[in-house]
């Protein structure tokens, strides 16, 4: 559990509205100091909203923000200086590229001398120092969004704003930029919230996780625990936990669904309750052979599909429907094709459990 003395900005009671309409309710949320919070959800959740509240360009219908305990709109021009954002659109202006890493310097009073030297020390921190006479509008996407981000810290702040800073860029570009990133965060700890809607981003760069639905937060914690552990259907859908199978506890620890048995270490729902039993796919197994082990299902497979790095396959045995990822070199070494049997193998620890309210 966060101390009181670990949080650095806390969120009570807010909401936003747009059009007379809540587009953003949150009882509580507390964002850790020096720490990564990944923000996450689908289209219209209200990711941005909740950036822009706090960034205290929206203003909430009711809710109090604050940051190290005092209301953060109680001075809002010292509040918006101990920040910095970085946004999926650079948003660099008509200038030079050294001329928009000291525009908030400027703004703020710095020197002339010591806005170069930040400047040029965090160009050439996010490897573009030799594009720093160049103009703006010069620049490829990669570039553009490493002189933001490069902006976002030469003012040194508190507390970093980044709405899908990486969305824009091609892949190549994308993974040394974040590389790039994670080291810079590593070093300087700035109290960081992070708008992402990729998994890989959340899971490689956040220390904690905020998943909001509708306009509503609905599940916190460690980014692992938020993917493996969803608190209900829908967190469980976003996050990609493909298998969710209906099901009731027949016993100590095990379940049934669609006539086949599971077992789970998960906590236990009251005997005979209906749950949702949920498996993602790479954490099903598959092999030829049948072993000792718990959970494994026969299965037959219905349909191969390759997605990148890895194959994914749907295995249908009885009502059950599965679908599950493996590495291309494991694939490969099974040889399945369409029609082939295979065994699903499942660690009960990786069976998590949601009562099921509906």
């Amino acid at each position: 559990m966060t101390s009181r003395s670990d949080v650095h900005l806390q969120v009570r009671d807010l909401v936003v509205q747009r059009g007379g309409l809540n587009v953003l309710e949150i009882d509580a949320l507390d964002i850790p100091r020096e720490l990564v919070t990944v923000v996450i959800g689908p289209n219209g959740s209200g990711k941005s909203t909740l950036l822009g509240a706090l960034q205290l360009v929206l203003h909430p219908a009711r809710g109090t923000l604050t940051l190290d305990g005092e209301p953060m709109d109680a001075d809002p021009v010292r509040t918006r200086r101990r920040m910095s954002a970085s946004f999926q659109e650079a948003l660099l202006l008509s200038m030079s590229v050294r001329a928009n890493v000291e525009l908030p310097l400027r703004i703020r009073g710095v020197d002339r001398r010591r806005r170069r030297e930040l400047a040029e020390h965090w160009l050439e921190r996010f490897g573009i120092g030799a594009l720093a006479a160049r103009h703006a509008r010069q620049l490829s996407g990669g570039e553009a969004q490493r002189v933001s981000l490069a902006r976002a810290f030469a003012s040194q702040p508190e507390v970093m704003l980044l709405d899908e800073p990486f969305a824009g860029v091609d892949a190549p570009t994308r993974e040394s930029l974040i590389e790039d990133f994670a080291e810079i965060l590593s070093e300087t700890r700035p109290t960081t919230i992070l708008v992402t809607h990729d998994r890989d981003e959340a899971l490689r760069l956040g220390d904690h996780a905020a998943l909001l639905i509708e306009g509503g937060l609905r599940q916190t914690g460690k980014p692992t625990e938020v993917f493996d552990r969803p608190a209900d259907r829908a967190v469980a859908e976003f996050v990609g936990t493909e298998n969710v199978w209906a099901g009731r506890r027949s016993e100590s620890g095990v379940y049934q669904a669609a006539g086949v048995r599971l077992a789970s270490t998960a906590k236990a729902v009251a005997l005979g309750a209906p749950a949702l039993l949920c498996v993602r796919p790479e954490r099903i197994v598959l092999s030829r052979e049948e072993d000792s082990s718990a959970n494994q299902i026969r299965a037959t497979v219905r349909a191969v599909r390759p997605r990148g790095p890895v194959v994914r396959s749907e295995l249908a045995s009885g009502r059950l429907r599965l679908i599950a990822e493996a590495p291309w070199a494991a694939w490969d070494e099974l040889g399945l094709s369409v029609g082939d049997e295979v065994i699903a193998r499942i660690s009960p620890a990786d069976v998590h459990v949601i009562e099921d309210a509906d």
